[in-house]
């Protein structure tokens, strides 16, 4: 499993998570990391490093890391591996990434809803492509390998999402949508 450099973790989840003042005492704290390992299977969350707006709840072993929310409030867990965390910190700095290998990453009690086009469309739950997907598998890979690949995420089975910019992954619904 790959290894993760702590420093650029949190500054990572930072940027990511743009976030106020974290005042989480021992139970609220346990709340949210059972809410972060309910995002992956327990083979991979029970040795994650859990992580809340920046701070680390619990150090992991394994190279992945689990957040109880994707987005400040969102309600929607999730645990990526090191190229998935990579792939975040552009989409929250709005900066260029490139997949140059494969990352993954689980939200297996789905997400809040996106455009589908784009992580910056000014009113995503007014997109035209809004799209709110139940539990699912997240997969990025080098783009020109998603040739071929739908973008319509009511075609049902795999999709790409955001495939016109630097973040395009694959979408793996495991679920029906709620």
């Amino acid at each position: 499993m790959l290894q993760l450099n702590k420093k650029k973790i949190l500054l990572t989840t930072a940027a990511l998570l743009i976030a106020g003042t974290v005042h989480a005492d021992a139970d609220d704290n346990n709340v949210l990391i059972t809410k972060a390992k309910s995002a992956a299977p327990s083979m991979i969350s029970a040795n994650a490093t859990i992580m809340y707006r920046g701070k680390i709840l619990v150090e992991g072993s394994n190279g992945w890391i689990c957040l109880p929310e994707t987005m400040p409030d969102d309600n929607a867990p999730m645990c990526n591996d090191a190229v998935w965390m990579e792939m975040m910190a552009g989409v929250g700095t709005k900066t260029p990434f490139t997949a140059t290998k494969m990352g993954f990453s689980y939200m297996l009690q789905g997400d809040g809803g996106v455009s589908n086009s784009t992580p910056y469309h000014a009113d995503h739950m007014n997109a035209p492509d809004f799209i709110k997907e139940g539990p699912h598998l997240m997969i990025i890979v080098p783009k020109a390998t998603l040739k071929g690949i739908t973008n319509d995420p009511q075609v049902g089975g795999p999709y790409v999402m955001w495939g016109e910019t630097d973040y395009a992954h694959i979408m793996i619904p495991v679920e029906d949508r709620k």
